[in-house]
């Protein structure tokens, strides 16, 4: 092996269990606020806003209200799935002449290996700013489920934006790895940087001084806790913001956010092994799932542990669906890029689950700050091909293709919640995470810490752990490379997954994840400690 990683080490992350509900988030703080309103007396769906208004303010590079996403919502007394999207539109202005190609076969340098636009118009900047949805879904939710009120379910980001982000060893290194795009705004670098380019990092002589304030972003929260969703899609929230992205050079207008809707669907319903998987249809990554799931029921025989043949198939049937994706859809994402998104997954007492994931697209979005609101801005319109005439070519008012894989599934008297951040790296590690559950009957623990591999470009990425055997099959067919799993950049995508049996309540995290961690409802109270 050529890494520097150490080859004795073991890592695990304990799988926690509960009579009650529980949250497994990809920020500790962000399940905390999920769990304390569950203790409250909030349905899952109250848990799942508190806990995707709490991450964007824990990880705010990540998602929050001006992203986008998916959730699917299971309601055990109906044995239903339903799945919300709320994922970004283009403009309605936008004028895809404002993002000329640079020309010569340049690249993009972000997520995406389009053709390069002139001074990466497409991906960083206001240019780069999509119609966010993650608040209306939130809201479309909530008002179906909720049983707590909005400002209740709210309060926990509120609190956690008053506090302002701690600056640990993990998010320096992730302001580290934006900070000379950060620098280019000069609301984004405030915020995270010293002296307009220094990535901020704790000072550990005064613990007291080491986070970063979110002040306006506190005050966003606050009055979209108090006024709803309207404030935001047509109210002073959305004003200020229209405003801020066109003063920055964007095309985001106030009728953008009035027109927006999120969309309620019904799941596609993936029978799969006697059982049935719920994904999300349309511009995400379920249909692929639902393909993938078909096409393996098809080519393994489960028997024992995944063997080498089981890997084959993994193999196979993930660079079959990425060539039709390429071909059809137009996904083309880069799955070295580093996971930009998140994902939690939570279970009530009663067995009410959901699936939640949402995005800014690249880690830190557009890599602006809207001054008004205090928050950082996605990035989604680079999902488009700024080359015209392809099968997801830029152009206004049109819905953005996602890669996210929310999914619910049911087999022999179980019942789970799964999905993944992490780009293209999210339907493999959602696909054989629902193997290893369904395939081979593995625990959560064992699903959660089995090797993975990454089959989303023509070099597999193999996990070390896996055994000789396996490593060595899959060498014999296809081009591979070993990568460890690490906490930065991941390999294998981020997941996060709760599962409910006859014995209760269950969640897990990615085990690499420095911040991801579940939180009971039993063990909640707010503040955290």
């Amino acid at each position: 092996m050529s890494d520097n990683f150490s080859s004795t080490q073991t890592i695990r992350k304990t799988v926690l269990r509960s009579a009650g509900g529980l949250v497994a988030s990809q920020h500790r703080k962000a399940a905390e606020a999920g769990a304390a309103v569950l203790a409250a007396g909030g349905d899952a769906v109250d848990a799942a806003v508190a806990t995707a208004f709490a991450a964007g303010v824990a990880e705010p590079w990540m998602s929050g209200p001006m992203g986008g996403g998916a959730m699917v919502i299971y309601r055990a007394d109906e044995d239903r799935a339903r799945v919300v999207h709320f994922g970004m539109r283009s403009p309605g202005a936008l004028d895809p002449a404002a993002y000329p190609l640079a020309g010569g076969g340049q690249v993009s340098a972000d997520l995406f290996p389009w053709p390069a636009v002139v001074d990466d118009l497409n991906c960083r900047g206001a240019k780069a700013v999509a119609v966010p949805g993650m608040v209306a879904g939130m809201s479309e939710a909530h008002g179906a489920y909720g049983r707590l009120s909005w400002r209740e379910v709210l309060q926990p980001a509120v609190s956690l934006a008053e506090a302002g982000l701690p600056l640990d060893w993990y998010t320096t290194l992730m302001i580290t790895g934006s900070a000379r795009w950060l620098a280019r705004d000069p609301d984004a670098a405030r915020m995270f940087l010293d002296d307009g380019q220094w990535p901020k990092a704790g000072n550990w002589t005064d613990a007291a001084g080491n986070r970063i304030a979110l002040t306006q972003q506190a005050l966003t929260l606050a009055q979209l806790a108090e006024e709803g969703a309207s404030c935001f899609y047509g109210g002073d929230i959305g004003a200020t913001l229209a405003q801020d992205v066109q003063d920055k050079g964007g095309f985001l207008s106030l009728h953008d956010l009035l027109a927006y809707r999120a969309e309620w669907f019904e799941p596609q319903r993936v029978a799969y092994r006697g059982g049935a998987i719920h994904v999300t249809p349309h511009m995400t990554a379920g249909p692929s799932l639902a393909r993938c799931l078909a096409n393996l029921e098809r080519l393994v025989t489960p028997r024992g542990q995944p063997d080498a043949d089981t890997y084959l198939a993994y193999a196979k049937v993930l660079r079959d669906e990425y060539a039709y994706r390429l071909g059809s859809m137009g996904d083309n994402e880069d799955p070295r890029a580093p996971a930009c998104t998140t994902h939690f997954s939570v279970v009530d007492r009663h067995g009410n689950m959901c699936a939640v994931t949402q995005t800014l697209l690249s880690a830190f979005g557009s890599h602006v700050v809207s001054p008004g609101t205090g928050m950082l801005l996605n990035n989604g319109i680079m999902w488009f091909d700024p080359e015209p005439g392809k099968p997801n070519s830029l152009g206004p008012d049109k819905r953005c293709l996602m890669n996210i894989c929310p999914v619910v599934g049911q087999h022999e008297g179980r019942t789970f919640a799964l999905g993944a951040s992490g780009g293209r790296k999210i339907l493999p590690a959602v696909m054989q995470l629902v193997s290893f559950l369904v395939d081979y009957g593995y625990t959560l623990e064992e699903a959660f810490h089995h090797a993975r591999i990454d089959a989303s470009t023509d070099t597999i990425m193999v996990d070390p752990l896996l055994s000789p055997a396996i490593k060595a099959a899959l060498a014999e067919r296809f081009p591979h490379a070993l990568a460890t799993r690490t906490c930065y950049p991941y390999a294998y995508a981020c997941p996060a997954g709760v599962l409910r049996d006859e014995g209760g309540n269950q969640g897990c995290t990615e085990i690499m994840s420095p911040w991801g961690d579940t939180a009971l409802e039993e063990h909640a109270s707010w503040p955290p400690a």
